[in-house]
């Protein structure tokens, strides 16, 4: 049985996205001879948790821990609140707001938990000198992971996996980050030096492989999935005609020609007014917040900030619409959002906007799954929404996926252990 050590700063009581993938993967690799160990922090600061992933942990897992410093830490001391996701960086910040994000851009590279590289490779090397290991795998974001992988690599020559749960330079929110000529540079160098020393490197979707094979030709699509039960025809669903939106919503995906498309058909169409509810499960931006009211629709949507996993399963499946948008920016085609697969799991018609010649678009066409609108054509969207309205009335709003079972967690682990096996023979 092969010996798998994961470094990941995200592991439970964490909620959210970032700790979904490798959770999972661990929870299946002793079905395909690998014995999984992790490593991670002693004392995160973790900005959502949620105990009910802890029973997904296999009895018997070794975790390694040590302690992390912070600099949010010292941030919370100056007014900022530690827990606030980066994906929320502050649009119209104070002076000293922007002094503070400059600092961070720029002085805590690659990110703020570049603190834990060097006593982790201290402590990792020591360890892995005295208890054998067949292959190490880092998970980013935090991207600091991958520098603790690389280290060892160069210190133990031990295989080693990068796993790239979103790009690194090419992330959704790089534009956004105050940084200068050098440290721009310094991303790419260190992104660079870690995608040609990993003896594999995994990511979520075909753009990013088609970006990062040229620096490494052993990079493979392992996307995210789902796990659980396929949902049946038996789920009773909302009375109302519902659209439900799940997770982070942050100014970046704030879908303004959808706000625009729903008041008019709302002052348009009386049944529709009367049957209609969006459900935003999950961290709402106040900028998305307040475009709703600019168009009267805050009476017919329905906020509910963070809930455990499993409530987030069945809100999806009662759902007569699933709705997500992608952010509007330059690496939009290759993002696909982690909730894509779980709801395809929940079997109901999807609805996205989104590059139509991207990633999420390639996926939803080949299973059948729903609908892609590009950002601009709001025409179309309206259409599809009374579209699916319609059907809604009649009784026939349903979908006809197919091949999704290709995306369980199961599935997905065994790829993963073969290339555990392809790296390490």
């Amino acid at each position: 049985m092969k010996k798998a050590l994961i470094i990941t700063y995200y592991w439970p009581p964490a909620g959210g996205s970032g700790v979904q993938r490798w959770l999972k993967f661990v929870k299946y690799f002793r079905d395909f001879d690998v014995e999984p160990m992790v490593y991670t922090v002693d004392n995160p600061n973790y900005a959502l948790e949620d105990e009910s992933l802890l029973k997904d942990i296999p009895k018997n897992l070794k975790i390694l821990k040590q302690p992390i410093w912070e600099p949010n830490n010292l941030f919370t001391f100056f007014g900022k609140n530690k827990n606030q996701s980066v994906g929320f960086l502050n649009p119209n910040p104070s002076f000293f707001g922007r002094l503070l994000q400059y600092i961070r851009a720029n002085y805590f590279i690659p990110d703020a938990r570049k603190f834990w590289i060097k006593p982790s490779v201290n402590y990792l090397k020591k360890y892995l000198k005295e208890n054998k290991v067949d292959v190490i795998i880092t998970t980013g974001p935090p991207h600091s992971m991958h520098l603790i992988g690389l280290n060892l690599k160069e210190q133990l020559d031990i295989k080693w996996i990068a796993d790239f749960r979103d790009p690194w330079t090419e992330i959704d929110y790089f534009h956004q980050l105050p940084l200068t000529k050098s440290a721009i540079k310094k991303h790419h160098s260190l992104e660079t030096e870690v995608l040609r020393n990993a003896d594999a490197v995994l990511v979520v979707g075909n753009t990013m492989k088609e970006n990062y094979s040229k620096y490494n030709k052993n990079t493979i699509t392992i996307t995210n999935g789902f796990d659980g039960e396929i949902s049946d025809s038996k789920i009773k669903l909302d009375s109302k005609f519902t659209m439900t939106h799940i997770g982070l919503m942050n100014a970046d995906r704030n879908p303004k020609m959808l706000w625009k498309v729903l008041a008019e058909i709302v002052n348009e169409n009386e049944d529709f007014r009367a049957d209609f509810e969006l459900k935003l499960i999950g961290k709402v931006d106040a900028s998305v917040i307040k475009e709703i009211s600019i168009h009267k629709l805050s009476e017919k949507v329905k906020i509910i900030n963070y809930v455990a996993h499993e409530q987030v399963v069945e809100f999806q499946k009662k759902s007569q619409v699933l709705f997500l948008i992608v952010n509007n920016v330059p690496s939009a085609k290759g993002i696909i959002t982690g909730k894509i697969f779980e709801y395809l799991m929940a079997k109901r018609p999807i609805l996205a906007i989104a590059p139509v010649d991207g990633d999420l678009a390639e996926i939803l066409t080949k299973t059948n799954g729903g609908f892609v609108i590009d950002f601009k054509e709001k025409l179309e969207l309206k259409k599809c929404i009374l579209d699916l309205y319609s059907k809604f009335k009649t009784g026939h709003l349903m979908v006809d996926s197919k091949n999704i079972e290709q995306f369980h967690r199961r599935e997905l682990t065994k790829k993963v252990s073969d290339i555990i096996n392809s790296i390490t023979e």
